[in-house]
């Protein structure tokens, strides 16, 4: 008895010495003394050690300020980890201890579960110990924030031989809710097949099915019906977004809202059946998958993604779904999600399906797109009893649903009978029109990024995905291409139903062995690229991206004379979470910066068609917390640098979060390490990089926001900000002022505009006004005095200026320049009030 006394003694004295020693979060347990020498008893004396800490821990109330609840929990956790002698009742007290935690970061349920099953090995599961199961499980379906909850739920059901009297879908979410209601409305054979199936969904971990996970729920699909499960998926999946229907309460104040977030269990769940749409082709499952990816990708405000790893889910199914309905969505999916990562996974699932399907892998996405039912290029008509819908591709961001009467005349709206007579077509047909307005825009940039990636048809191969492919020929047709067979070569474009170059005649010796590659105007002399640019502007015909007019950037003196980098787009500064989004957009690899002590690599722009990587060196700016950052601790704005070309192959260069220069180990080391000449590069390739590197620059400067210069004289940045606003033109800027030359003489507004080296002057009934040509910010004459305009969301191309004939789309700019051009052109019918204040003022 004197020996129990002690030992008692001892483990008190230990838990007291443990619950008072420095801590550190996250420190190693070993470190603790009292750790050490309570790891050093026997089973027994472990297994009171921790029903010791538990009553300790049980007596706590109130904040744990000095880590010591964590400390003692984390000592407790790490010795149950271990087989120990415990008891029914000690299982008991430990389960409700977990159910009645208050952290949502950890519950010991993965140490509870291994001390079940020791426990089972020996003694059997009382309905006492199931019952405390159960209300685990229950506190458990309440977390949102834990990706364990699914797999520890079945595994406690497993451990504790629970069968599960009731679907194990958690409430408070809208698909969860119809979804359980659906089901339990069924025959009790489908009901008890249904709980197989989402059971079994809820134990999806892993990055992909296993064949055994897939064989694991092939009986309950069986039951269910293929049919029956595919009508309900795509009804449910359509619910995920909708707002919770009980809401969630959390006591911490630093986490992303709860509500926002999606339940983990029911998430797992999700993922399960999204893999189980891949057993069968089907247009249907697969757009249901897209929608399901979307709604996963979906960015949390203060968090990230919504659930990553649905979303991947959905991803895989799509790569692996038989035939070309998956891969179809998976490149709408692309093109609509712009998350790294996520390309990342897309990129994978689209090589897979390749080879899946015996096709390249640079093939798979010309192969992919969809025809979205269009009957001729860029035409989709449907006549429903009287009345016909007609969707028609204008352009990359042009496409319109029109009504015709039965005699031809156009309709505002789509008629009531067809809204009655067709609603499942009419809602088939709004979603084909959705998604071709998505579709559309990224494969413009596809497109557009050719150049670095070059590729030549043979021409019946090329008219087969681009020329004549209902989509892609409503692009393919307003492009100029490259034609070559033998020593006969010709650049030409699609014309009044035939291929013409632009003299108008028709390319007429071409045959199915010519081949096919996109024109840019760097393989062409000056006067042809004249001749283009005329020949579109004679046929109106509007590019879907600058192609005949599109910037060229040869090697300065300059960049000649530092060798191994360009400082052409140095000293700039940008707003960093416009610039990452263009990255993305342009195929560049970018991490967002923040305020930490930590490395980051450069944006860089990978070019395996050349063995080659392009780096432009950026930094954060500032140091003050809150002020050079939100609150994330994200900076707002970068200071540009170098552009540096590298083999792929080379040592990767990281700089400092907070600066100091960029460099990489094994620099000098080997001849990999060293950065390329300049002048070896092909100068296209230099070009189409440095173009992007211009965009980022064009677009993401703090020079284009027309409101920085009335923040007052203490307003950062402020000399960059007038040096950008109207200084030297960038080669984006100089082709501005060249296709202006030959625009102004058709507009209205003619006689009121002249061209100067930098800015269109705008004569105006009041006032004179420059419009600077680079950053569209204005000056008024006589004393140059800041005229702030900002256009209205969406509207800067309102009004005459958008009847303006363009040769190319995407300038977003030059359409601003134009709409403040028309605008202070009749400054006297100007009524904003923000306006002509200033125009007003002396």
């Amino acid at each position: 008895m004197a020996d129990e006394t002690l030992a008692f003694e001892t483990i008190q004295r230990l838990v007291e010495q443990l619950a008072t020693e420095p801590h550190s979060y996250g420190a190693d347990l070993n470190r603790s003394a009292a750790f050490r020498e309570l790891s050093a008893l026997d089973p027994s004396g472990k297994r009171a050690g921790v029903m010791a800490m538990l009553t300790w821990l049980a007596e706590q109330t109130g904040p744990d300020p000095n880590g010591h609840a964590w400390q003692v929990r984390g000592s407790m956790l790490a010795l149950l980890g271990e087989p120990l002698p415990l008891t029914e009742a000690d299982l008991l007290a430990l389960l409700a201890w977990s159910a009645r935690q208050d952290y949502y970061v950890h519950r010991g349920v993965p140490e509870l579960m291994r001390a079940i099953e020791a426990f089972g090995r020996d003694h059997p599961r009382t309905p006492e110990l199931q019952s405390s199961v159960r209300t685990l499980i229950a506190r458990l379906q309440m977390e949102v924030q834990r990706p364990d909850v699914g797999a520890w739920i079945s595994g406690l059901q497993r451990l504790a031989q629970i069968t599960p009297a009731s679907l194990p879908l958690v409430s408070g979410e809208a698909w969860a809710d119809v979804a359980t209601a659906d089901i339990e409305t069924q025959s009790d054979d489908t009901v008890a097949a249904w709980r197989q199936l989402l059971l079994h969904c809820q134990r999806s971990g892993g990055a992909r099915p296993s064949k055994t996970w897939l064989a694991g729920a092939q009986p309950a699909l069986a039951r269910i019906g293929a049919e029956a499960f595919k009508a309900s998926v795509i009804r449910w999946f359509a619910l995920v977004d909708k707002p919770r229907t009980e809401l969630v309460l959390s006591g911490s104040q630093w986490v992303p809202d709860p509500n926002d977030a999606w339940q983990y269990s029911n998430a797992d769940i999700l993922k399960g059946l999204a893999w189980r749409c891949a057993a069968r082709a089907d247009r249907d499952l697969a757009q249901a998958l897209l929608k399901l990816a979307v709604s996963a990708f979906r960015k949390l405000p203060g968090s990230g993604p919504q659930c990553p790893r649905v979303g991947n889910a959905c991803i895989w199914a799509l790569g692996n779904m038989p035939g070309m309905d998956g891969i179809q969505q998976l490149a709408l999916l692309k093109v609509k999600l712009k998350l790294p990562s996520a390309q990342k996974t897309i990129a994978k699932a689209l090589a897979a399906a390749a080879q899946r399907v015996g096709l390249p892998a640079d093939e798979i996405e010309e192969l992919s797109v969809p025809t979205y039912d269009l009957t001729d290029v860029g035409l989709r008509r449907e006549t429903w009893g009287d009345f016909t819908a007609e969707i028609r591709v204008k352009g990359a961001s042009a496409v319109e649903l029109t009504w015709l009467w039965p005699d031809g005349r156009p309709r505002a709206s789509a008629p009531q009978a067809v809204k009655s007579g067709y609603a499942a077509e009419l809602k088939a047909l709004n979603q084909s029109l959705k998604d071709i307005r998505s579709m559309l825009p990224g494969q413009r940039d596809r497109l557009d990024r050719l150049y670095l990636e070059p590729k030549q048809w043979r021409l019946p191969v090329w008219r087969e995905r681009y020329l004549d492919h209902p989509l892609m020929g409503a692009l393919a047709r307003r492009l100029i291409w490259k034609f070559t067979r033998g020593d006969q070569a010709a650049s030409g474009i699609w014309w009044d139903e035939q291929l013409v170059g632009r003299d108008g005649a028709g390319l007429d010796w071409l045959d199915d062995q010519s081949q096919v590659a996109l024109w840019h105007p760097l393989e062409a002399g000056s006067e042809v690229v004249l001749e283009w640019r005329a020949w579109l502007g004679q046929h109106e015909i509007q590019q879907p991206f600058k192609q005949a007019h599109r910037e060229i950037y040869l090697l300065t003196d300059a960049e000649r004379t530092t060798r191994v980098y360009s400082n052409r787009f140095a000293a700039h500064i940008l707003r960093q979470h416009q610039f990452n989004a263009l990255c993305a957009a342009r195929g560049w690899r970018n991490q967002l910066r923040l305020m930490v002590d930590d490395v980051y690599g450069p944006p860089t722009r990978v070019l395996p068609a050349w063995n080659l990587r392009a780096e432009f060196w950026v930094e954060g700016v500032g140091d003050n917390h809150g002020r050079d950052t939100n609150e994330a601790g994200t900076y707002l704005y970068l200071s540009t640098d170098q552009v540096r070309f590298y083999r792929l192959d080379a040592p990767a260069n990281s700089a400092h979060a907070g600066g100091g220069g960029y460099t990489s180990w094994g620099r000098g080391d080997t001849d990999r390490a060293q950065p390329m000449r300049l002048e070896d590069l092909p100068p296209l390739l230099f070009s189409e990089v440095m173009r992007d590197v211009d965009l980022f620059v064009g677009v993401a400067s703090v020079g284009n926001d027309p409101t920085w210069g009335d923040r007052g004289p203490e307003t950062r940045y402020i000399n960059y900000w007038r040096d950008y606003s109207f200084g030297a033109l960038s080669e984006t800027a100089k082709t501005r002022h060249q296709l202006l030359e030959g625009l102004l003489p058709r507009l209205k507004i003619a006689a009121r505009c002249q061209l100067t080296e930098r800015f269109l002057v705008v004569r105006g009934d009041l006032r004179t006004y420059k419009i600077h040509l680079g950053s569209g910010n204005v000056l008024m004459e006589p004393n140059d005095a800041y005229l702030c305009i900002v256009p209205a969301q969406g509207k800067a191309t309102a009004g005459t200026a958008s009847q303006v004939y363009l040769p190319f789309e995407g300038d977003q700019t030059l359409a601003i320049i134009l709409s403040k051009a028309f605008l202070l052109a009749a400054d006297k019918a100007i009524q904003d009030p923000t306006i002509t204040r200033q125009i007003s003022h002396p």
